[in-house]
């Protein structure tokens, strides 16, 4: 999951080495990108998932965006000032950008799709992003190419929070945006323009020859949708897909295969089994500190990734400027455990866990668990989803939710700010899809994103997770590494980290 838009292909500054270009460049290549589930809308107000995402990313662009060096840089406003009370924010926008079908871009796109996301009648999972203090942020069309952005106080992850794609006005207006037919066939501003989706295979984009950034380099990316890790591995050896996440138990021998480069770096992930606390078999925290203590992640980091993730134990990665590990770590300890479940009158516990099929490490996961909390007299059985099935569950719109457990991950933005995962509000329709209810940890994300100072930020955070981690809403599970296998005739890759290798995406090409 993951569900910003961070994860998405984003825009960055790329040196080519002279001896690429001397190669030369395939003006009719073809990139062929793999998804580990099912696209499920491509409008980036309204989808939830990273695989939507990823995809939006070629088509959409953003008033802002992230480089390599996970600094926010200019993209579709060339520039902002900022007003000395932190307040008024005035992007000046790009006067030569088309969207695909021709009309100009304007400022009324940009206040159209910011009050769209505040509309509460659009099922968007972001409004929370655009609330500061229960006050909406209100966005002011200056001129055609100017928008102000006036908040009811100054804001720290406002102008991450800008990097949002932009959706057109004078396709949605009027519209009911959560079941138009744009959500199927969108139309951008981006280096790529929408050519074709067929449910459950793939999608096709192709070069926007008028991006406003240079005409791509690539002529098309077609996303392939394969949910199994092992058929997208098979499948990029088989060179009929360019890239896609290694499997630990296969990292050693794709480091010598021919044809594939593998890259592998830190990211902004953790990977968590989250307790639906709406239901009574979690609603006392000992329940879920006992689970936390019967969870041997050293045995599930070594069996699942051998060395290529480390134990989490905090909603945060370390890859963050805002991580502190000074948090409860409920170390392996079955008589704690034990101890914890009969205090508790649940030593005859069961219940089910969730989790989206194709994910192997979280498949394996969930076997290890089910093994690891019998020995407590926990019974676990497992339920394994497609992956827009399990979504339809976690977020359906409805309290309580019909699921007990899930294995998922999220997906980090660059600010810490995490409103909308763990406040009380953000629940049944923000991504705080368990229900966890905490009033101090309320007030601290409150505080949290209205305070501008990063020393202060970065304390205020430190005891979120320990108040976070006390709870334990979640098993924090662990922190992948992210390990990536690039077929060798991709060119134009971006320095390997955090922010991903297609960074720049219409610099990428294919080689001759």
């Amino acid at each position: 999951m993951g569900f910003r838009n961070y994860s998405s292909l984003l825009i960055c500054s790329l040196l080519l080495s002279a001896t690429v270009f001397a190669g030369g460049i395939d003006a009719e290549g073809v990139l062929r990108f793999s998804l580990g589930g099912e696209v499920s809308v491509l409008n980036p107000i309204l989808s939830t998932d990273s695989v939507s995402s990823a995809v939006e990313g070629s088509i959409f662009s953003s008033l802002v965006t992230v480089n390599e060096k996970l600094e926010m840089v200019p993209d579709l406003a060339e520039r902002w000032d900022v007003s000395n009370d932190g307040k008024t924010w005035t992007f000046h926008l790009r006067k030569n950008v088309k969207w695909h079908d021709g009309a100009p871009f304007t400022a009324d796109d940009v206040k159209f799709t910011f009050d769209s996301i505040l509309n509460p009648k659009v099922n968007s999972v972001r409004r929370s992003d655009y609330i500061i203090d229960g006050k909406p942020i209100q966005f002011r069309v200056v001129n055609k190419f100017t928008v102000q952005a006036i908040l009811p106080k100054p804001f720290a992850p406002f102008l991450t929070n800008a990097g949002i794609g932009i959706i057109p006005k004078h396709l949605l207006a009027g519209k009911d945006i959560n079941t138009a037919d744009f959500n199927r066939q969108p139309v951008g501003t981006g280096p790529f323009i929408f050519k074709e989706w067929r449910s459950g295979d793939h999608v096709t984009v192709e070069r926007n020859p008028d991006y406003y950034f240079g005409q791509p380099l690539l002529s098309k990316i077609v996303y392939k949708e394969i949910p199994d890790a092992n058929s997208r591995l098979v499948a990029l050896e088989a060179d009929e897909i360019d890239e896609t996440d290694i499997p630990p138990k296969d990292y050693t021998r794709m480091k010598s295969a021919r044809g594939v480069n593998v890259y592998e770096y830190d990211a902004l992930l953790y990977t968590y089994l989250g307790f639906n606390l709406a239901n009574p078999k979690f609603a006392d925290r000992r329940v879920r500190q006992a689970l936390a203590y019967a969870t041997d992640k050293k045995q599930l980091v070594n069996l699942i990734y051998r060395g290529l993730a480390s134990p989490a134990f905090a909603p945060s990665a370390p890859v963050s400027w805002a991580y502190s590990g000074d948090v409860p770590k409920y170390e392996y300890d079955l008589d704690k455990a034990r101890r914890l479940l009969k205090e508790a009158g649940k030593e005859n516990l069961e219940f089910t866990i969730l989790v989206n099929q194709g994910n192997k490490e979280r498949e394996k996961a969930a076997v290890i668990l089910q093994q690891q909390y019998k020995k407590i007299g926990v019974k676990v059985s497992i339920r394994v989803l497609e992956w827009s099935a399990l979504l339809k569950i976690v977020n359906a719109p409805k309290a309580p939710k019909d699921f007990e457990a899930v294995i998922m991950g999220w997906s980090l933005g660059l600010d810490p700010d995490a409103y909308s995962i763990w406040h009380s509000s953000q629940y049944p329709r923000g991504f705080n899809m368990i229900n966890y209810q905490n009033r101090e940890v309320d007030r601290l994300l409150e505080t949290g994103r209205e305070t501008i100072d990063k020393s202060q930020r970065k304390r205020i955070y430190a005891k979120l997770w320990n108040l976070i981690a006390a709870d334990q809403p979640y098993v924090f599970l662990w922190y992948p590494k992210s390990v990536v296998g690039v077929r060798d005739r991709v060119g134009g890759l971006s320095k390997p980290g955090p922010a991903g290798l297609f960074v720049r995406l219409e610099k990428v090409f294919i080689k001759k």
